[in-house]
């Protein structure tokens, strides 16, 4: 029952003394991640408060006569509570302790009053079934002892603002029984600040973590206040895949009266706030967060000087009702009205109500669009009614998409003048997926969810998907797929964490091998007798550098895709490429999945097949009737040579459209300056593909296509499926379309042969 607790003596079995928010910032600094230090003034300490001052009691009557449904009411009770705990007294022992723990920061830190960030953190808040945005607050730039400590109380005050109350009572939790613990954490002048999530909140797409920044101190990218840059980093390949950048003209700086706001300079207005490199290197720490806690995070972040700095993690509690939204959802065929970012999923319409500020969410009634420049936590009671929200400002980050996702409700950020554009009483849809916005009412009252349910049909084109991460191999298994034809060994690899020379070096090949057939397995048994192609781990040396003790093994290459990777590193590092052998012979032999095959990337002669395939036989693995090994055709030479590959020997091919697009059109897709024209539909890729197609069905083995190509451009399916190919392999998310795309080119070739 202590008073103050600090960051080492805490972790997550702690949430009942320093709340979800103390609890997080103890376990992160104990597991190495970068967090500011600080101390944390208990929830004991706040109980302490509430009983000496015996305000009980008065809490409860003010609460037993509130209507929360009723905005006015709702806010008249909290500013008689918050009064209450504002004019009551500290006891003198907890004051003490506050004092005596700021002055040894301010010890620490070699200064007399060191800057601080006070905040709260409640015992109902970063739990994994309730995670609203922005129920307490936060106090930045806090100096002095007697300023601590009022901040302290202003943070005990703020569980019964409105939102908090409406809150807990939403969700069944007793006003008396939730405590509040205060963190005190040193102060952190951020250069940018930011949220990420380790997976991608809208899509749940479990390969992608969303980064979005801004100028400045943190609080203006939650509260909506600028739109944020956003970065899309596949954890896959560690590459980022998409940067949409965004004017920013004001931000929240440091000042004598804690913060303020300011403008951004000119120069930087339209500068990308953070590089590669760092995007990379945080995304990095954001999933080391995901892996220690085992599952999707969401995470404030703050850098100065290009030092990482993580100031808050908590689960992302939305992935179950986000996929039932997105699977319901109704496609709209029309080009929209308005146009911002995705937000929370679902379509919906509805009457437009424009709000201007949270005084006015009276007007808000059941089942309208609510549309306002932002929302702030004292919106939540109006955004619970309504059936769609549109925001001019704001990213995925921001209050409005938190709470959105939270409440189930469609809602559509960063839209810039939606409040301008839409009246008091227009009706309009929403699609909160896809950030679009129509006049009318597009929505179709008479689809059910059994009108959504996935295609059962069958086609002789195979339809396979592109699979990584074993947690995902039950559920996609269960779906109309014909089985695994891109088995990514990197995200598997990625898990273990350690290169595997390292691992070579301690005499821990039994290990890996364990570790990675046994991920391997969960594929193989949840598709069973469905076909599995495993393709070999295909890291370049900038990936396997992220690896730990990767930087002692990896060369730094100025352009790793055309690098050491692929055949060629199996050649020369026959130890690593063995254990992967193994790690197949152990699923094949010792479980008995024969419907394991093998794929091998990035082969740039048949030459270096014919080494790989020595290397196969050596350690056991021959083609046979059960056991396939296909080629990837990703490089120019793969097409050009195709019959002289096929001569080696192979059971098939796999086109990697996204690396054959961008060395077929010497394109980077991931350089900004040139993704533009990144196509895979440009003629002379589309010709190459059909000359792997056609080569392959001439020679007697099967053709597949696995890049994103097929999942881009529906259209691509038809010529896929005339042109002879074996199987498409999508993303889970295409599979459903694709299967329909392909039944319907299959009935229209047969129709058209027919006549």
């Amino acid at each position: 029952m202590k008073n103050i607790l600090w960051f080492k003596e805490v972790g997550t079995d702690d949430i009942a003394h320093v709340g979800g928010k103390g609890a997080n910032l103890g376990e992160m600094f104990k597991i190495g991640i970068p967090v500011p230090n600080g101390f944390i003034v208990t929830a004991d300490a706040y109980f302490n408060f509430i009983k000496t001052n015996k305000l009980e009691e008065p809490i409860k009557s003010i609460l037993k006569t509130t209507d929360i449904d009723d905005p006015n009411q709702l806010l008249s009770s909290s500013n008689k509570l918050k009064s209450l705990i504002v004019k009551s007294k500290i006891p003198t022992d907890i004051a003490r302790d506050i004092m005596t723990s700021y002055k040894k920061m301010c010890s620490y830190a070699g200064l007399k009053n060191t800057p601080v960030a006070v905040r709260s953190s409640a015992t109902a808040e970063d739990l994994p079934d309730a995670s609203f945005a922005g129920q307490q607050e936060t106090y930045l730039n806090v100096e002095g002892e007697s300023n601590v400590i009022k901040r302290v109380q202003d943070c005990w005050a703020s569980i019964f603002t409105p939102r908090a109350i409406f809150y807990r009572e939403k969700k069944h939790f007793d006003h008396l029984k939730v405590g509040v613990a205060v963190p005190v954490q040193k102060m952190i002048n951020s250069d940018v600040s930011g949220i990420a999530f380790s997976i991608n909140p809208i899509t749940n797409n479990k390969n992608q973590i969303i980064i979005e920044t801004i100028w400045g101190l943190g609080e203006y990218i939650v509260q909506g206040v600028v739109t944020p840059d956003q970065h899309v980093v596949d954890k896959i390949n560690w590459e980022i895949t998409s940067h949409n950048k965004n004017e920013q003209k004001t931000q929240l700086i440091r000042a004598k009266s804690e913060t303020a706001k300011a403008s951004v300079p000119k120069y930087k207005r339209n500068k990308t706030k953070l590089s590669d490199e760092l995007v990379i290197k945080l995304a990095k720490i954001i999933q080391k967060l995901q892996d220690h806690y085992k599952k999707p995070q969401d995470v404030e972040f703050a850098i100065k000087n290009n030092s990482i700095f993580i100031v808050q993690t908590r689960p992302i509690t939305t992935i179950v009702s986000n996929k039932q939204i997105i699977d319901k959802q109704q496609s709209i065929d029309k080009k929209e009205d308005i146009l911002g970012d995705p937000a929370s999923p679902g379509t919906s319409s509805g009457i437009v109500v424009v709000i201007k500020s949270p005084k006015e969410i009276n007007k808000v009634k059941e089942g309208q669009i609510l549309v306002t420049d932002m929302t702030t936590p004292d919106f939540v009671p109006a955004m619970k009614k309504v059936a769609g929200i549109i925001t001019n400002k704001g990213g995925q980050t921001s209050h409005a998409a938190i709470v959105s996702r939270e409440l189930g409700v469609p809602c559509i950020v960063g839209t810039k003048n939606a409040t301008k554009l839409l009246k008091n009483g227009d009706m309009v849809t929403i699609d909160g997926t896809q950030g679009k916005v129509w006049k009318g009412d597009l929505v179709d009252k008479s689809m059910t969810p059994t009108t959504k349910k996935e295609s059962t049909k069958k086609t002789a084109t195979k339809v396979y998907c592109n699979l990584g991460e074993p947690d995902l191999a039950k559920e996609i298994s269960e779906r109309n797929v014909d089985g695994i034809g891109l088995l990514r060994a990197e995200f598997m690899i990625a898990n273990i964490g350690i290169h595997p020379k390292r691992i070579i070096s301690e005499n821990n090949q039994k290990l890996y091998i364990n570790k990675l057939s046994k991920e391997i397995k969960k594929f193989c048994e949840s598709f069973s007798p469905r076909p599995v192609i495993y393709r070999a781990t295909d890291f370049k040396t900038n990936e396997y550098r992220h690896l730990k003790w990767g930087k002692l093994y990896e060369p730094i290459e100025s352009n790793p895709m055309l690098g050491f990777r692929g055949a060629s590193r199996y050649i020369s590092s026959q130890d690593i490429f063995k254990m992967e052998i193994e790690a197949i012979k152990t699923v094949r032999d010792k479980y008995g999945y024969k419907n394991l095959s093998l794929m091998i990337p990035f082969v740039r002669t048949p030459q270096e097949l014919v080494q790989v395939k020595k290397i196969l036989h050596q350690n056991g693995l021959v083609r046979s009737p059960t056991f396939k090994l296909l080629m990837m055709v990703e490089i120019p030479s793969n097409i050009i040579l195709l019959e002289k590959f096929i001569d080696v020997g192979i059971d098939g091919i796999s086109i990697g459209s996204n690396d054959l697009t961008m060395l077929i059109l010497g394109i980077d897709r991931d350089n900004s300056e040139v993704a533009s024209s990144f196509n895979e539909m440009d003629p002379a890729v589309l010709w190459a593909i059909k000359k792997a197609i056609v080569t392959s069905k001439k020679r007697g083995i099967t053709s597949s296509i696995c890049g994103q190509a097929p999942s881009n451009h529906p259209e691509l399916v038809e010529k896929l499926v005339k042109w002879g190919v074996t199987s498409i392999s999508v993303s889970p998310d295409a599979i459903t379309r694709t299967r329909e795309t392909v039944s319907w080119a299959e009935e229209k070739i047969a129709s058209t042969k027919k006549r």
